[in-house]
């Protein structure tokens, strides 16, 4: 199991975790129930029906209790897990959990930081199997199309959000293995203004080398929890001003990660001097 941010959309594009095209596929990538077929084959239904029941059911109590109490103790010992910051996580109330994403592990070990319920995106090709799709929508990932604007994943997103739970999203759309942090896209931004939830800035450091082909082994994993972040509702906001708090955010998330001693990146007021670029990133 991989869970990440992105995956294939509705329409046969596909798109980041904050609605970027990059592409499309065939006609024939078309139809057929959850869990039977390849995941190229998932109609738009069938990712409805999984986002469906995360919004009428949330997690599945026993299965995600029971999970949960299997793995916190296996990170605490195997990856020497450790939480920094861990006060600073509402404990109620909406929130964004916006992290930096280097491997298939950190919506897992992000899970840890805090006892309620975590939900978040996972790519389509996930909900392949029935088996995983089953136990991936019960511990509240629910599917999202990359590429040309998967709105109905980010409705997913803000109506959790609205009810008051608490959502982790990767603002990098997907995972940065080596090196610096990569740079945000503007989804987190427009979740954060379009719902008033708060966002808490988690730096994830160590999980990129936990795994080497099927062998999990035992790496020190380390997260850093911020300050939350609060900004103020705008229904419709736009792309750039939705970018700019991305940033802002990320800065935050950066500020973490330099503080666990990583490389440090491109800074958002470089990112912002680069009108071309921040205009593609915010398009």
């Amino acid at each position: 199991m991989r869970p990440d941010p992105t995956a294939l959309s509705r329409d046969g594009h596909h798109v980041d975790a904050d609605g970027q095209s990059m592409g499309r596929l065939s006609p024939a990538d078309a139809g057929g129930p959850p869990g039977t077929r390849s995941s190229a084959h998932l109609s738009g239904a069938d990712l409805d029906a999984f986002r469906e029941r995360t919004l009428a059911h949330g997690v599945n109590p026993v299965l995600y209790r029971l999970v949960r109490a299997i793995l916190v103790p296996a990170f605490l010992l195997y990856f020497r897990l450790q939480r920094i910051g861990r006060e600073h996580i509402p404990s109620s109330g909406p929130v964004l959990l916006a992290a930096n994403h280097r491997s298939f592990l950190d919506p897992f070990v992000i899970g840890a930081l805090t006892r309620r319920p975590v939900y978040y995106v996972a790519k389509r090709e996930l909900f392949d199997r029935r088996w995983q799709a089953w136990l991936l929508n019960g511990l509240g990932a629910f599917p999202v199309d990359r590429g040309a604007g998967d709105e109905h994943a980010m409705s997913t997103a803000r109506a959790i959000l609205e009810r008051g739970d608490c959502v982790v999203i990767f603002p990098e759309g997907t995972r940065v293995r080596p090196g610096p942090l990569g740079a945000p896209h503007r989804g987190v931004g427009r979740l954060a203004l379009q719902t008033g939830a708060r966002v808490v800035p988690v730096a994830v450091m160590g999980t990129e080398d936990v795994r080497r082909g099927w062998r999990v082994r035992p790496r020190k994993v380390t997260l850093r929890c911020g300050r939350p972040l609060g900004f103020p509702i705008v229904e419709q906001p736009s792309p750039s001003i939705a970018l700019g708090v991305s940033e802002r955010i990320w800065a935050c998330v950066s500020l973490q990660w330099e503080w666990l001693g990583g490389v440090g990146g491109e800074c958002c007021e470089q990112l912002a001097d680069n009108t071309d670029q921040r205009h593609m990133r915010a398009a």
